[in-house]
């Protein structure tokens, strides 16, 4: 497993990897946008891994907001029930490759990695 590069004060880590993939894709979409972060209901485990970016002016002031950097991660309250210490890595593989999450409060995770249960 990859370590994340930043804080572990920060309830949600990501590698230099992860950090750098998401700071390439905000560059595509030509706007100054932070990234979210969270969970919703549903995937083979239960629950499923959500990530999107979106515009600062979404943030609420409930929201846990992460900065590296400049960078915004941002995790609605009830999600980082599920995620706090989640590390986010990436990895530039053919098979495999893409965001991974590891997650300490995961009690069971599915194959492809992108749901789990709690």
């Amino acid at each position: 497993m990859a370590t994340a590069t930043q804080s572990p004060q920060k309830g949600i880590q990501m590698t230099e990897s992860a950090l750098q993939q998401i700071q390439l894709l905000r560059k595509q979409q030509e706007k100054d946008l932070c990234l979210r972060v969270g969970v919703r209901q549903g995937g083979c485990s239960g629950m499923s891994y959500t990530m999107d970016f979106e515009d600062a002016s979404q943030i609420t002031d409930k929201d846990e907001v992460y900065d590296y950097d400049g960078f915004k991660v941002v995790c609605d309250p009830k999600s980082l029930l599920y995620l706090y210490g989640l590390v986010l890595d990436y990895k530039n593989a053919m098979i495999g490759g893409g965001f991974q999450f590891t997650n300490p409060n995961a009690t069971q995770t599915c194959g492809c990695g992108n749901s789990f249960s709690a």
